[in-house]
């Protein structure tokens, strides 16, 4: 060893970034290795138990002791220096100087590379595409190469040799040949990442994006908020004439995507969320957040949406069980209810035996002591127009005898 090396390792230390004792230190233990097994190999005297190489960081001095080791515990129990064959320091010790040196390069240069990426997984990164399979597609980021595993792939998008591609990063993995990168094109994420990207107020923190749903390559929702007065949320990720929503959706290989206001109003978020569906009532269960929603006829195939789809981007957003009914469905379930509570009196009737009062209700001689004021109370509310006789759902006692008497044998 000599000054010249330390001058290149030195020279190293600035370039690559790569610490010189880190350097040293590998290339002490490399030629620790080295003696051991070049005496090994020459059959020169025993192979020791143990060896210990001392660099000089100013001259390059190499100092030499060779140790006898403890056979169980592998301590050192003495050690005793040696002076340096000038056989060994010739071509071996460059030789093992070299292949050190190459180790260590490739080693900092893959822990610089993991330390980069480490801290940006939830980032999107672009790559250009260089190879495609079936398990996998690979992304070249420049440094290094992104894994796109088939289960992050958007079956309707195609992966073509040399196209740039924009991904999610999920997670960066350290192995021994280096960081490996996985990104991902169905994440959530990558949405809601791209809408930061084309959206300066959400980048600002003035629009938040509360919630996003997702089903990758056929449709999204995403919920905004204002956090300023005056600013409309959905205005500014949509953009003038829809110009900042179409990078999104060109990005996304014509991806549709609804953008919705948030509210903690829980019904009304949930109407917001079944956009571009109108919805004329909204019932919230919180305890089974389940949402009952009444449309119009009209409006219920584009509530539901194609094979469920818009209704169920709408309970992923919400986080609720959303049932669409029409407001026909809604009618047709309300007559039977309205219709149950005399079914328990016609049955005792028909069966002979009188029914009994409810607790509270009138007996039979009140109703007949109250019956003239009833009837007269009744007039008097006809006079005024109290009762709609063209409503179905009222029924009279004369109605009921009529349709007695015109019964059929």
């Amino acid at each position: 060893m000599n000054q010249d090396l330390i001058q290149a390792l030195r020279e190293l230390e600035r370039e690559k970034g790569i610490a010189f004792d880190t350097i040293l230190a590998g290339l002490e233990e490399a030629l620790a290795s080295a003696y051991k097994a070049w005496k090994r190999g020459f059959g020169i005297d025993e192979e020791p138990e143990g060896v210990r190489v001392k660099l000089d960081p100013e001259t390059g001095e190499m100092r030499l002791w060779v140790q006898e080791l403890d056979p169980d515990t592998e301590e050192v129990l003495s050690e005793k220096e040696e002076q340096v064959p000038d056989e060994f320091m010739g071509r071996i010790a460059a030789q093992t100087a070299k292949q050190v040196i190459y180790q260590k390069l490739r080693d900092a240069e893959r822990e610089m590379t993991y330390e980069e990426f480490a801290g940006r997984e939830g980032d999107i990164v672009t790559g250009i595409i260089q190879q495609d399979q079936r398990k996998y597609t690979l992304l070249d980021l420049g440094k290094v190469e992104a894994l796109l595993p088939q289960a992050e792939q958007v079956p309707s998008e195609p992966y073509r040799h040399g196209e740039r591609l924009k991904a999610y990063i999920v997670e960066v993995r350290k192995t021994t040949k280096g960081p490996q990168i996985v990104v991902s094109r169905t994440h959530p994420g990558l949405l809601r990442a791209l809408f930061e990207l084309e959206v300066p107020e959400i980048a600002e923190g003035i629009v938040e994006i509360k919630a996003v749903a997702r089903e990758p390559g056929h449709r999204s929702k995403i919920a905004v908020i204002s956090n300023e007065p005056g600013v409309d949320p959905v205005g500014a990720c949509v953009g003038t004439k829809g110009s900042r929503v179409r990078m999104v959706v060109n990005e996304l290989r014509g991806e549709k995507i609804d953008v919705v206001e948030w509210t903690d109003d829980l019904p009304k978020f949930v109407a917001n969320a079944l956009a571009p569906a109108k919805v004329n009532q909204v019932k919230v269960d919180t305890e089974t957040m389940t949402a009952q929603v009444i449309v119009p006829d009209y409006q219920l195939s584009l509530a539901i949406g194609k094979e469920g789809q818009n209704a169920r981007l709408a309970a992923k957003l919400t986080q609720c069980r959303v049932d669409i009914r029409s407001e026909t469905q809604a009618a047709e379930e309300s007559r039977p209810a309205a219709k149950a509570s005399p079914a328990a009196p016609a049955k005792a009737e028909a069966a002979g035996e009188a029914p009994k009062p409810e607790a509270g209700a009138p007996t039979a001689e009140a109703v007949d002591a109250a019956a003239p004021e009833a009837d007269a109370a009744d007039a008097s509310a006809t006079d005024q127009g109290g009762l709609d006789a063209a409503d179905p759902s009222v029924v009279t006692a004369e109605d009921d005898a009529s349709q007695e008497e015109h019964a059929p044998a």
